[in-house]
C-alpha cells in the first residue's frame, strides 16, 4: 500500500507540540497512555505510536487515538485536527512503514503501516466517525483527505 495523502489548501491550525510546555505536556500525555490507555476527555481509546523521523532517522513518539479494525489491527487518523496539512508521524510512516511501534498499557507491538485505500477506508472512516464523530468534523474542515 502507498501512502499518498496529499496536504489541503485549507485547514484548521496544526495542535502544537513544540516548545517546552508542549513536550512536557506530551510526555505527560504518553506516560499516562502508557498506563491508562486513555485520556480523559477524548472520548476513544489512545495509544503511543512510535516511529522513525524521515529525515533524522531518530525514533519520535506520539499519543494517538485509536479504533479496533479487522483481524485485531489498530485504526488510526492522521487529523491533525482538519488541519490542512498532515501530521509529521504520517510522513515518518511514509517513509519507514516497516519500522513503527505502537504502545497500550503493558504492550509494546512492532507494526506495519499501510494507508486504507477504496472500500476499505471507506468502511474503516464509516466505524471511526460513528465511534468519534468530532473526525467527520475535522473533515469539513479541511480538503484533504484525512
Amino acid at each position: 500500500m502507498s501512502f499518498d495523502a496529499r496536504a489541503g489548501t485549507r485547514g484548521r491550525r496544526q495542535p502544537g507540540t513544540g516548545g517546552p510546555i508542549g513536550r512536557w505536556l506530551s510526555r505527560r500525555v504518553i506516560n499516562r497512555v502508557r498506563r491508562k490507555g486513555k485520556v480523559p476527555g477524548l472520548g476513544f481509546n489512545t495509544l503511543v505510536l512510535t516511529t522513525i523521523g524521515r529525515k533524522s532517522g531518530i525514533q519520535r513518539q506520539t499519543p494517538v487515538g485509536w479504533f479496533p479494525g479487522q483481524d485485531d489491527s489498530w485504526l488510526i487518523v492522521a487529523s491533525a485536527a482538519g488541519a490542512a496539512r498532515n501530521p509529521a508521524w504520517y510522513h515518518n510512516l511514509a517513509a519507514h512503514p516497516d519500522q513503527a511501534w505502537i504502545e497500550t498499557p503493558g504492550r509494546k507491538v512492532a507494526v506495519t503501516a499501510e494507508q486504507l485505500h477504496g472500500a476499505e477506508r471507506d468502511e474503516a472512516w464509516r466505524q471511526i466517525t460513528a465511534a468519534a464523530p468530532r473526525f467527520a468534523d475535522y473533515q469539513k474542515a479541511t480538503d484533504r483527505e484525512l
